[in-house]
């Protein structure tokens, strides 16, 4: 059974929400986007369209790699973890990830999580800073890499000859892929689907750029 999701106290957090430091926030932030990449839960009233619902203590995907990528980041940002597979289904099997976040972790997991959220979002949604520093810039497209790597194991994806595209429920993640590609010199698309928004990038150049910068893990981190 599913852990209840963890409430947080969202205008209390305004105000206590401790600084990161850029490789902090951009573990942070990869793993808010892969928990945002999670379809919207079947219980009514949990979320309302286009909106992410409480951080949830068990983390369900149908990946292995989006678990494992998610159990990296956690294990990096000291929250331990246990991973689970379940086997499912009928006539067609399918396996089932779960990363459960031990109970006496979950409070530090997820204002973690809420931070590395709000301040990755801001980063990328907001205007350039006049006179930012280079780190900063650097980290800007780190930013995005991560909110496209975490779109491109997690999210629902949409490959055709002329794209790549990613399906998404959430709206702000959505927006923060159409600004992250722009950040990798990139021009996207975003189309409101069924119950989803449909992120995409053309064939040929700017598919080879997103890919090319989602599957960069930074190995060698400049300094803050």
């Amino acid at each position: 059974m599913v852990a209840a999701p963890i409430l947080l106290d969202r205008h209390r957090q305004a105000t206590t929400l401790p600084p990161l430091d850029w490789t902090t926030l951009a573990d942070a932030f990869e793993t808010a986007c892969l928990l945002r990449c999670m379809p919207p839960p079947a219980a009514p009233g949990n979320r309302y369209a286009g909106q992410q619902p409480a951080i949830p203590a068990t983390i369900e995907f149908n990946r292995e790699e989006a678990a494992r990528r998610t159990r990296q980041l956690l294990d990096r940002l000291h929250i331990p973890v246990r991973h689970e597979t379940a086997v499912g289904g009928l006539r067609r099997r399918y396996e089932l990830h779960q990363i459960h976040v031990a109970r006496e972790h979950r409070m530090a997991y997820a204002a973690m999580v809420e931070n590395g959220w709000r301040r990755g979002r801001r980063e990328l949604l907001g205007g350039p800073v006049p006179g930012a520093s280079t780190a900063r810039r650097l980290w800007r497209t780190r930013l995005a890499a991560a909110a496209w790597r975490a779109a491109l194991l997690a999210g629902g994806r949409h490959v055709r000859r002329h794209i790549l595209g990613v399906r998404i429920t959430d709206r702000e993640l959505a927006a923060v892929l159409v600004r992250g590609a722009a950040l990798l010199d990139v021009p996207a698309l975003l189309r409101p689907g069924t119950g989803c928004f449909l992120v995409s990038v053309a064939h040929g150049r700017d598919r080879e750029q997103i890919l090319r910068h989602a599957g960069e893990e930074a190995a060698h981190r400049p300094v803050a």
